[in-house]
């Protein structure tokens, strides 16, 4: 992203729903598990983690889809039914956007890779760190730094 935090944009296929995000991505992310890649239809599923402050939709309202709750809701375009985000119940303060989504291509490479236990055996990413399930909580603050620092 720009120094001066210049909007990302990005929409889902039929472009009816954008979003938005004015900060930089935390930390990317590809996610092998069965969920991730049967909502995809893909051998995983790419997001970034971005502050919630800095996130908005844009034009249609998203409506939830594929998991709902209690953990956690996935948001899809009403229209395309695109996956576009996801939101963590507890962590409030973050968004995981679909990175593949967005206009600037740099967010789809992930950075960390999880639930690599569950992964189809051909599937490989550029990832640096590789996790079996989810990283320990305690992990993040030191991944995001290392992210934030490449």
């Amino acid at each position: 992203m720009s120094e001066n935090h210049e909007p990302h944009t990005g929409s889902c296929r039929c472009g009816q729903t954008r979003m938005e995000v004015t900060a930089p991505a935390l930390i990317t992310m590809a996610c092998h598990c069965d969920g991730c890649r049967k909502m995809t239809s893909s051998a995983f599923s790419l997001s970034a983690m971005v502050p919630a402050e800095a996130f908005r939709v844009v034009g249609e309202e998203p409506v939830k889809g594929g998991l709902r709750g209690p953990q956690l809701d996935h948001y899809f375009c009403p229209h395309c039914m695109s996956w576009m985000f996801t939101r963590i119940v507890g962590m409030d303060a973050l968004v995981n956007v679909r990175a593949s989504l967005f206009d600037t291509r740099d967010w789809a490479t992930p950075f960390i890779e999880t639930m690599t236990s569950e992964k189809l055996d051909w599937a490989t990413t550029p990832a640096v760190h590789s996790y079996p399930a989810f990283p320990p909580m305690e992990d993040f603050q030191s991944l995001m730094t290392e992210y934030a620092g490449r």
